[in-house]
């Protein structure tokens, strides 16, 4: 009974040690890693390429460490050990019993269990496992709503190009349909233009065919005093045919007097046809002295037409030039409180050609144009009054109608933006 009670006494010191060592370990700095300081690093540091450390492989690791077979006592040779030296120390054994006694005396009354420790480690290492999937499910979540936003951010980058590019479309748009607007307004520009030429045109045909009834009638008037005068011619015949029946039946002796009377009528018709005819050139303007004789009235007719004609024709250019430009200036360029222009042809009467306001008289004109000295070869003189302080003359040659063209539409036009500036 005495040997299995120092047995039983040397099982529970062996423990006792291997206990306060386990302990002595457990509270060593070096092998208990500090959970807590580990965490904090971890939730500081930023991410790392390096893996992360997986707290239930590390506990698992420890408690494989804790499991590992280390070397345990032999009691039983220890004790047998121990029992050959007590059988020859005898003296020795009393001493040791009194000193287990004395260390049972002073041993405390409770058991110490193992599974406690175990049972707070694993609780411990569930409250950080559960932090650390915390902080994992934190960063998955931080990651996902990282995503979410780039995801959010190249929608609205998409949207705005969406955008933009309607806006481009909608501009190319507009612009294609303002270019039609302008296309279709220049159209319609051309459209009036070329009304307004056909207008003016038919205007200027309307004046020529006026100008044509003019002559028409004016050659039919000619034609009617010569048919006059023909028929006075052939009354005369009449006449004298009659006289000389009656001479003939009447053969007397105042035979004399009946001749002068015949010569007087002839006298008479031939100084009215004269008189006509004279009449006719003076009102075309031809110097008469008063001694011609018919044939030299009637070729003087002939070559003041001729003359008159070429005058006309040779400032025809010019005319339909000026006429064409006071029609332009009245319709685009005079306001409503301004006066019009007008263009007089003079051609035949004068050979003059000039350009006035319309409720001006004829001598107040501001451009004039004849002929010098009524000669078509030496050119066509153009006076500007257009400028009262300058009163300026131009000469041309008949070829040259674009230069005097442009100047009549500077003069008129610089005239028309002083009296616009006079207004105001």
């Amino acid at each position: 009974m005495k040997k299995k009670k120092k047995n039983l006494i040397k099982k529970k010191t062996n423990l006792i040690k291997s206990f306060k060592r386990k302990a002595n370990q457990k509270k060593s700095p070096k092998r208990k890693p500090n959970l807590i300081k580990s965490f904090k690093r971890k939730t500081n540091q930023k991410k790392s390429p390096k893996r992360k450390p997986n707290l239930i492989k590390s506990f698992k690791r420890k408690a494989n460490q804790k499991k590992s077979p280390k070397r345990k006592p032999n009691l039983i040779k220890s004790f047998k050990r121990k029992a050959n030296q007590k059988k020859t120390n005898n003296s020795n054994d009393s001493l040791i019993l009194k000193l287990i006694r004395f260390q049972e005396e002073l041993k405390p009354d409770f058991k110490f269990d193992f599974n406690v420790i175990i049972f707070l480690e694993k609780k411990i290492q569930k409250f950080f496992d559960a932090i650390a999937d915390k902080i994992e499910e934190y960063k998955i979540t931080r990651q996902e709503e990282k995503r979410r936003k780039k995801i959010v951010e190249l929608e609205r980058i998409e949207k705005e190009k969406i955008l933009i590019q309607k806006e481009k479309k909608e501009e190319e748009i507009l612009r294609t349909r303002f270019k039609e607007k302008t296309l279709r307004e220049e159209i319609k520009l051309e459209k009036e233009r070329v009304k307004d030429i056909k207008i003016f045109l038919r205007q200027e045909q309307a004046i020529v065919r006026k100008e044509q009834a003019e002559k028409q009638r004016q050659f039919l008037k000619q034609l009617k005093l010569e048919k006059q005068i023909e028929k006075f011619r052939i009354r005369e015949v009449k006449e004298l045919e009659k006289l000389e029946k009656i001479s003939l039946k009447e053969v007397r002796e105042d035979y004399a007097g009946l001749q002068t009377r015949i010569e007087k009528l002839k006298e008479k018709y031939r100084i009215i046809r004269d008189q006509k005819i004279r009449e006719r050139v003076e009102a075309l303007g031809v110097k008469i002295q008063g001694d011609e004789d018919r044939e030299t009235l009637l070729q003087k007719e002939r070559d003041y037409t001729i003359a008159r004609q070429k005058i006309e024709l040779s400032l025809e250019s010019f005319y339909r030039s000026a006429s064409s430009l006071v029609f332009q200036l009245n319709k685009k360029h005079i306001t409503r409180h301004m006066s019009i222009f007008r263009c007089v042809d003079r051609r035949f009467e004068t050979g003059e050609i000039f350009i006035k306001w319309d409720e001006s008289e004829d001598d107040d004109w501001l451009l004039l144009i004849y002929i010098k000295n009524n000669s078509p070869d030496e050119g066509i003189i153009i006076e500007d009054k257009s400028n009262q302080e300058k009163n300026l003359s131009h000469e041309f040659q008949s070829n040259e109608i674009f230069k005097a063209s442009d100047l009549m539409v500077d003069s008129l036009t610089q005239l028309i933006s002083r009296t616009r500036s006079k207004k105001t």
